[in-house]
């Protein structure tokens, strides 16, 4: 990510872009191991939040498109070279940044940034994407961002990775909310997950316990990493909803 050193620094200033395992963990392969098979194609998609301040999130998100060692190699086969195994391709590098506001969810900046694209005029379509600005990022998003960028009238990846920001958007208003609440207190009811999935169904069990002062349970990871630490079954249960949902 060369390109964004000299433009785009990390929240604290520093130049650092990605502070890797301190924050986030090892990478891990998200997949089960590759089955003996020829590879054809990979695409990563990978979206990261922080908190600019008490009223902004900074969502990054970027997508990346790559054609295995063996295909290259047999790419530049075809052209009449031989000679060592090719390192992989990468085809598609589009990254995103979306200023959020908090709590009102509504995007007030956005920056696109082709990094690595397949055709001369890619680039093009990037200052298009400053029609986000002013939109929600919650309910009705994914369709706003088809209405306005499906097809010709945007890029298909950068469109891509728009719709695999949100989810990532709302998961962090949790974490907000936990860097500025009682920590003695019970979280609030999260009455934005109303019919966002089958579990948060209208007429479902925990949407239902909502409607009648409810709050779900802490989240099963949440639960066992807590359990781990010695916190009592009681006080688990007494916070109730107490991380993601």
């Amino acid at each position: 990510m060369a390109v964004w050193e000299a433009d785009l620094v990390a929240v604290d200033g520093s130049n650092d872009i990605d502070r890797g395992s301190a924050q986030w963990g090892q990478d891990a392969d998200l997949l089960p191991p590759d089955p003996d098979l020829p590879p054809l194609h990979q695409r990563d998609y990978r979206v990261r939040a922080w908190a600019l301040d008490e009223s902004t999130l900074l969502i990054r998100g970027a997508v990346m498109d790559i054609r295995p060692a063996e295909v290259v190699t047999e790419l530049v086969r075809g052209y009449g070279v031989s000679g060592r195994r090719q390192d992989p391709l990468p085809i598609h590098h589009m990254i995103v940044d979306l200023h959020v506001g908090f709590p009102d969810m509504v995007i007030k900046e956005a920056r696109v940034l082709f990094e690595v694209h397949p055709q001369p005029g890619c680039p093009s379509i990037g200052c298009d994407y400053q029609r986000l600005v002013g939109l929600s990022i919650s309910r009705g998003f994914t369709h706003k961002v088809r209405e306005l960028f499906g097809g010709p009238r945007g890029c298909t990846h950068t469109t891509a990775l728009l719709q695999a920001m949100a989810p990532v958007a709302l998961q962090s208003v949790f974490s907000m909310r936990g860097r500025s609440r009682d920590r003695e207190a019970p979280a609030s009811a999260p009455t934005f997950m109303r019919d966002t999935c089958h579990v948060w169904a209208s007429d479902g069990g925990l949407w239902q316990g909502v409607t009648i002062g409810k709050h779900p349970p802490v989240p099963l990871p949440t639960q066992e990493l807590l359990r781990a630490n010695g916190v009592p079954p009681e006080v688990i249960e007494g916070r109730r909803f107490g991380g993601d949902p």
